[in-house]
Protein backbone atom coordinates (compact mmCIF):
# COMPACT_ATOMS: atom_id res chain seq x y z
CA UNK A 1 0.00 0.00 0.00
CA UNK A 2 1.02 3.61 -0.64
CA UNK A 3 0.78 4.74 2.51
CA UNK A 4 2.59 1.93 4.35
CA UNK A 5 5.34 2.56 2.14
CA UNK A 6 5.48 6.34 2.91
CA UNK A 7 5.70 5.34 6.65
CA UNK A 8 8.65 3.54 6.18
CA UNK A 9 10.45 5.38 3.55
CA UNK A 10 13.86 6.61 4.63
CA UNK A 11 13.74 10.31 5.66
CA UNK A 12 16.16 11.41 2.78
CA UNK A 13 13.84 9.62 0.54
CA UNK A 14 10.83 11.66 1.98
CA UNK A 15 12.57 14.78 1.75
CA UNK A 16 13.48 14.27 -1.78
CA UNK A 17 9.93 13.68 -2.39
CA UNK A 18 8.75 16.58 -0.90
CA UNK A 19 12.03 18.79 -3.22
CA UNK A 20 11.01 17.34 -6.27
CA UNK A 21 7.44 18.43 -5.54
CA UNK A 22 8.32 21.78 -4.94
CA UNK A 23 10.02 22.20 -8.05
CA UNK A 24 6.99 20.77 -9.51
CA UNK A 25 4.44 23.01 -7.66
CA UNK A 26 7.20 26.34 -8.51
CA UNK A 27 6.80 25.86 -12.18
CA UNK A 28 2.88 25.54 -11.72
CA UNK A 29 3.13 28.88 -9.71
CA UNK A 30 5.19 30.88 -12.88
CA UNK A 31 2.68 29.38 -14.95
CA UNK A 32 -1.01 30.05 -12.96
CA UNK A 33 -0.47 31.69 -9.49
CA UNK A 34 -3.74 32.04 -9.08
CA UNK A 35 -4.49 28.35 -9.54
CA UNK A 36 -1.30 26.84 -8.37
CA UNK A 37 -1.22 28.56 -4.98
CA UNK A 38 -3.99 27.28 -2.64
CA UNK A 39 -1.47 23.89 -3.65
CA UNK A 40 1.08 25.63 -1.76
CA UNK A 41 -1.13 26.42 0.62
CA UNK A 42 -1.93 22.93 1.42
CA UNK A 43 0.97 21.91 1.35
CA UNK A 44 3.14 24.33 3.43
CA UNK A 45 0.27 25.97 5.73
CA UNK A 46 1.00 23.48 8.68
CA UNK A 47 4.92 23.19 8.74
CA UNK A 48 4.98 27.41 8.90
CA UNK A 49 2.39 27.06 11.46
CA UNK A 50 4.82 24.35 13.62
CA UNK A 51 7.95 26.60 12.63
CA UNK A 52 6.20 29.58 14.43
CA UNK A 53 5.01 27.62 16.95
CA UNK A 54 8.38 26.75 18.09
CA UNK A 55 9.49 29.94 18.19
CA UNK A 56 7.01 32.03 19.53
CA UNK A 57 5.47 29.40 21.99
CA UNK A 58 2.16 30.88 21.38
CA UNK A 59 -0.62 29.34 19.22
CA UNK A 60 -2.45 32.31 18.26
CA UNK A 61 0.43 34.42 17.31
CA UNK A 62 1.62 31.15 15.05
CA UNK A 63 -1.04 30.74 13.38
CA UNK A 64 -1.22 34.35 12.11
CA UNK A 65 2.10 33.69 11.57
CA UNK A 66 1.87 31.04 9.47
CA UNK A 67 -1.18 33.20 7.67
CA UNK A 68 0.63 36.17 7.02
CA UNK A 69 3.63 34.72 5.67
CA UNK A 70 1.51 33.13 2.66
CA UNK A 71 -0.07 36.58 2.49
CA UNK A 72 3.42 37.67 1.97
CA UNK A 73 4.54 35.10 -0.12
CA UNK A 74 1.49 35.29 -2.44
CA UNK A 75 2.13 39.37 -3.11
CA UNK A 76 5.99 38.95 -3.44
CA UNK A 77 5.13 36.25 -5.96
CA UNK A 78 2.67 38.03 -7.61
CA UNK A 79 5.06 41.08 -8.42
CA UNK A 80 8.01 37.95 -9.69
CA UNK A 81 8.82 37.39 -13.54
CA UNK A 82 7.55 33.86 -14.21
CA UNK A 83 11.28 33.19 -14.38
CA UNK A 84 11.91 34.04 -11.04
CA UNK A 85 8.77 31.98 -9.50
CA UNK A 86 9.72 28.75 -11.06
CA UNK A 87 13.38 29.05 -9.73
CA UNK A 88 12.06 29.61 -6.36
CA UNK A 89 13.15 27.02 -3.43
CA UNK A 90 9.83 27.15 -1.77
CA UNK A 91 10.63 25.46 1.51
CA UNK A 92 13.77 27.58 2.79
CA UNK A 93 12.07 30.25 0.92
CA UNK A 94 8.78 30.48 2.57
CA UNK A 95 10.47 28.98 6.03
CA UNK A 96 12.89 32.11 5.68
CA UNK A 97 9.61 34.24 5.08
CA UNK A 98 7.97 32.98 8.76
CA UNK A 99 11.13 32.47 10.93
CA UNK A 100 12.02 36.94 9.90
CA UNK A 101 7.50 37.67 10.92
CA UNK A 102 8.23 35.33 13.95
CA UNK A 103 11.28 37.07 14.98
CA UNK A 104 9.38 40.54 14.66
CA UNK A 105 6.67 39.78 16.37
CA UNK A 106 8.55 38.20 19.58
CA UNK A 107 10.63 41.44 20.05
CA UNK A 108 6.87 42.91 20.10
CA UNK A 109 6.67 40.41 23.24
CA UNK A 110 7.26 40.49 26.75
CA UNK A 111 5.97 36.76 27.91
CA UNK A 112 5.39 33.38 25.80
CA UNK A 113 4.80 29.97 26.70
CA UNK A 114 6.52 27.27 25.71
CA UNK A 115 5.69 25.40 22.07
CA UNK A 116 4.14 22.01 23.03
CA UNK A 117 5.08 19.79 19.93
CA UNK A 118 8.34 18.66 19.58
CA UNK A 119 7.82 15.07 17.80
CA UNK A 120 10.70 15.16 15.29
CA UNK A 121 13.28 15.91 18.23
CA UNK A 122 11.45 12.74 20.34
CA UNK A 123 10.78 10.32 17.53
CA UNK A 124 14.47 8.87 17.45
CA UNK A 125 14.76 6.22 20.58
CA UNK A 126 12.30 7.01 22.83
CA UNK A 127 9.60 4.08 22.55
CA UNK A 128 11.75 1.58 24.26
CA UNK A 129 11.75 -2.13 23.09
CA UNK A 130 9.93 -3.99 25.62
CA UNK A 131 8.91 -1.22 28.02
CA UNK A 132 6.01 -2.57 30.01
CA UNK A 133 4.33 0.70 30.66
CA UNK A 134 0.80 0.98 29.68
CA UNK A 135 -0.28 2.98 26.41
CA UNK A 136 -1.37 6.33 28.62
CA UNK A 137 1.32 6.15 30.36
CA UNK A 138 3.78 6.90 27.90
CA UNK A 139 1.65 9.40 26.05
CA UNK A 140 1.83 11.05 29.59
CA UNK A 141 5.66 10.31 29.27
CA UNK A 142 5.73 11.99 26.16
CA UNK A 143 3.94 14.76 26.74
CA UNK A 144 5.73 15.71 29.58
CA UNK A 145 9.28 15.42 27.93
CA UNK A 146 7.98 17.44 25.16
CA UNK A 147 6.97 19.92 27.91
CA UNK A 148 10.51 20.37 29.01
CA UNK A 149 12.09 20.44 25.36
CA UNK A 150 9.74 23.08 24.89
CA UNK A 151 10.01 25.17 27.79
CA UNK A 152 14.60 24.80 27.08
CA UNK A 153 14.20 25.49 23.15
CA UNK A 154 12.26 28.77 24.36
CA UNK A 155 15.58 29.04 27.01
CA UNK A 156 18.23 29.48 23.10
CA UNK A 157 19.63 32.63 21.94
CA UNK A 158 17.03 33.47 18.96
CA UNK A 159 19.14 33.23 16.24
CA UNK A 160 20.65 29.59 17.49
CA UNK A 161 17.29 28.81 18.49
CA UNK A 162 15.73 29.33 14.68
CA UNK A 163 18.72 27.41 13.43
CA UNK A 164 17.89 24.66 15.46
CA UNK A 165 14.38 24.67 14.84
CA UNK A 166 14.88 24.86 11.28
CA UNK A 167 17.27 22.28 11.05
CA UNK A 168 16.04 19.25 13.34
CA UNK A 169 11.98 20.20 13.87
CA UNK A 170 11.35 21.55 10.25
CA UNK A 171 13.89 19.44 8.72
CA UNK A 172 15.53 21.36 6.04
CA UNK A 173 19.21 20.52 5.07
CA UNK A 174 21.92 22.62 6.42
CA UNK A 175 22.10 24.31 2.74
CA UNK A 176 18.36 24.86 2.62
CA UNK A 177 18.65 26.56 6.77
CA UNK A 178 21.63 28.67 5.66
CA UNK A 179 19.49 29.65 2.73
CA UNK A 180 16.26 30.68 4.85
CA UNK A 181 18.35 32.19 7.86
CA UNK A 182 20.94 34.08 5.66
CA UNK A 183 23.97 32.86 7.34
CA UNK A 184 26.68 30.79 5.87
CA UNK A 185 26.33 27.14 6.27
CA UNK A 186 29.26 26.83 8.53
CA UNK A 187 27.53 29.34 11.00
CA UNK A 188 24.40 27.06 10.49
CA UNK A 189 26.64 24.31 11.56
CA UNK A 190 27.90 25.96 14.37
CA UNK A 191 24.61 27.28 15.89
CA UNK A 192 22.99 24.22 15.70
CA UNK A 193 25.91 22.25 17.52
CA UNK A 194 25.90 24.56 20.11
CA UNK A 195 21.67 24.78 20.56
CA UNK A 196 21.68 20.70 20.59
CA UNK A 197 24.26 21.03 23.21
CA UNK A 198 23.05 23.44 25.39
CA UNK A 199 19.55 21.92 25.26
CA UNK A 200 20.85 18.60 26.54
CA UNK A 201 22.72 20.27 29.57
CA UNK A 202 19.20 21.93 30.33
CA UNK A 203 17.61 18.88 30.45
CA UNK A 204 20.39 17.13 32.07
CA UNK A 205 21.15 20.47 34.87
CA UNK A 206 16.82 20.15 35.48
CA UNK A 207 17.20 16.19 36.01
CA UNK A 208 19.93 16.95 39.01
CA UNK A 209 17.42 19.30 40.90
CA UNK A 210 14.61 17.07 41.12
CA UNK A 211 14.63 15.52 44.91
CA UNK A 212 16.19 11.76 45.27
CA UNK A 213 12.59 10.15 45.18
CA UNK A 214 12.09 11.35 41.47
CA UNK A 215 15.18 11.87 40.08
CA UNK A 216 15.09 7.99 38.66
CA UNK A 217 11.54 8.13 37.25
CA UNK A 218 12.81 11.25 35.46
CA UNK A 219 15.99 10.14 33.88
CA UNK A 220 14.55 6.97 32.55
CA UNK A 221 11.89 9.33 31.06
CA UNK A 222 14.10 11.90 29.86
CA UNK A 223 17.03 9.39 28.93
CA UNK A 224 15.35 8.90 25.06
CA UNK A 225 15.23 11.91 24.39
CA UNK A 226 19.19 12.88 26.01
CA UNK A 227 20.55 10.02 22.97
CA UNK A 228 18.33 11.74 20.57
CA UNK A 229 19.95 15.69 21.25
CA UNK A 230 23.50 14.69 20.12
Amino acid sequence: MAGTAAATDPPSTVLKRSMDTDVALAKRLARDLDAAFPVLVEAHRDRLYTIALRLLGDRRDAEEVAQDALVRAFRAMRGYQRERVAALRLRPWLASIAVNLARNRRRRADDRQPPNQLEPMLDAGFDLPGDARSAPERRADRRETQRELAEALLLLAPSVRAAVVLRHVDGLSVTETAEALGRPEGTIKAQVHRGLRELRATLETAALRQPPTTAPARAARLLPALEAIR
